[in-house]
């Protein structure tokens, strides 16, 4: 058993190591010249703007239910008029940010992990080498660049969205007219909030493109090995969200 927990500790100790490493490795990259705008551009597309459709539908349909489950919930002790309040709050400081940072985990994580193991196994990465090209600058740099841009964007758009989804609940399902549901929100929501919710989505957007580049990178043996790594850059990406959530927003909190 000792044994076991030994060799899990190192395990971990040297994959926590390793992913550091190669975060500032990349970070050193990104400030070198030239700077890689339309790698960066391209990969804000495949990561963000095709992600739009999956991130809004889903924020919107979470809203709607957060506002009726709220307002059932509330109707017992004759306080639906906080639906609104309750919703805004939610959808900005936790859930939006939160699920946006899920999905795109497994969508673009997924993604990065895949196509770079890939490029591995395929000797795609040693032939960059051979031509003199930084595989950390061309391939890593932009795609942690971008994951770290588009998650705040996307978190934004799902916020949007949601609250929207909540509104519709709320007109229909309480009564309220869209003027109070506004007023409403606006009443509640601070600037602290945004800061709060959007911000952390940049660490989320940090670990997911680590995570991804790191496990497609350390890949080893063949093509059997491509779908055994995506699926850990999955599963440790959304631990790490989940884990990092508290104490970013612990942090948040206190400042």
């Amino acid at each position: 058993m000792n044994y076991t927990i030994g060799e899990k500790s190192k395990q971990i100790i040297n994959y926590t190591g390793g992913a550091f490493l190669l975060f500032l490795n990349s970070l050193k990259q990104i400030t070198k010249k030239p700077f890689e705008f339309r790698e960066i551009i391209n990969q804000f597309y495949l990561i963000g703007v095709k992600s739009t459709f999956i991130v809004s539908l889903t924020n919107f349909f979470i809203g709607m239910v957060l506002a009726l489950q709220t307002s059932y919930s509330l109707e017992r002790f004759g306080a639906k008029t906080f639906v609104p309040k309750i919703v805004a709050v939610s959808l900005v400081r936790e859930i939006a940010p939160i699920l946006t940072a899920l999905i795109i985990a497994g969508r673009s994580g997924s993604g990065i992990a895949s196509e770079l193991s890939s490029m591995k196994v395929t000797e795609q990465i040693d032939a960059l080498r051979c031509l003199g090209a930084n595989p950390l600058k061309k391939l890593i740099a932009p795609r942690i660049v971008a994951l770290a841009l588009a998650l705040p964007t996307l978190t934004v758009m799902g916020i949007f969205i949601g609250i929207i989804g909540g509104m519709i609940i709320s007109i229909q399902e309480l009564g309220i007219t869209v003027a109070t549901y506004q007023h409403n929100v606006f009443e509640t929501l601070q600037l602290r909030d945004f800061i709060s919710g959007v911000g952390k989505t940049f660490f989320f957007g940090l670990i997911i493109a680590i995570i991804g580049c790191f496990q497609g990178m350390s890949v080893q043996g063949g093509t059997k090995e491509v779908g055994i790594v995506t699926t850990e850059a999955v599963v440790v990406s959304m631990i790490l969200i989940l884990i990092s959530n508290y104490f970013i927003t612990k942090v948040f909190i206190l400042f």
